[in-house]
């Protein structure tokens, strides 16, 4: 593992933000950049950013191109560009990607496989 310097996002940096008091089941796409913070149960489509915020609790296999986990995820993620897990976060399950990064601290219990980009 090795230290990261994400980012600072905004709130404004987004088109969407799921907040913390918001419970979501079910298939969730988007394009534009996504900030969840609060619970989200199913599978993540994506074809922009998205950010798991450090109080949300995240159970689903997400495909997206990059992915930013600073709370709870639980379940698979396949990312085209990058994955960036902050001290915060915490993964249980695989990851895919031709990037990834890991704060010292965040916890991953899972496989990782790296492959290169396409295209």
């Amino acid at each position: 593992m090795t230290d990261v310097h994400n980012d600072m996002l905004e709130d404004e940096d987004f088109d969407t933000i799921l907040s913390e008091d918001i419970d979501f089941s079910g298939t969730l796409s988007f394009e534009k950049p996504f900030l969840i913070r609060g619970r989200l149960a199913g599978e993540i489509e994506a074809r922009g950013l998205l950010v798991i915020d450090e109080s949300a609790v995240v159970n689903a296999n997400i495909n997206a191109p990059k992915v930013v986990i600073r709370g709870a995820v639980k379940g698979n993620v396949t990312a085209v560009e990058k994955v960036e897990m902050s001290v915060t976060g915490s993964l249980k399950g695989n990851i895919i990607a031709p990037e990834v990064s890991m704060e010292t601290g965040c916890v991953f219990n899972g496989r990782c496989t790296m492959e290169e980009r396409t295209g």
